[in-house]
């Protein structure tokens, strides 16, 4: 049986916990936009942090079929702010500061929060 859009932003979101990804998020947003379904949203302690999140993300989107459209950058450096675009799930990993600042949770309030 193949798996839905959510049971995949779960794993993921799951996947990001198991590797010290703190504070965990999922949001639906299907209902408010066209371009995605899922936000995973996470605070990183570090850069090696998130590499090694965006590694684990990486390995399973290939195993699940599902490809990495876009890896951005908010910052120059990387270390502030990283969104990993697989289509139907958009994974932010983000510092506290950034998160902070930015307060996506706030901006997509009218989402669905799944975790």
């Amino acid at each position: 049986m193949a798996k839905t859009e959510e049971q995949k932003a779960m794993e993921i979101a799951q996947l990001i916990e198991d590797g010290k990804g703190v504070d965990t998020t999922v949001i639906d947003v299907s209902e408010l936009n066209s371009w995605t379904d899922f936000f995973v949203i996470t605070t990183v302690n570090s850069s090696a942090h998130w590499q090694g999140l965006y590694k684990d993300v990486k390995e399973y989107a290939a195993k699940n079929d599902m490809q990495i459209h876009v890896t951005k950058q908010k910052v120059p450096s990387g270390d502030e702010w990283n969104l990993i675009d697989i289509g139907t799930v958009v994974v932010h990993l983000m510092t506290a500061e950034a998160r902070g600042f930015y307060e996506i949770e706030k901006l997509w309030h009218a989402g669905k929060k799944l975790k």
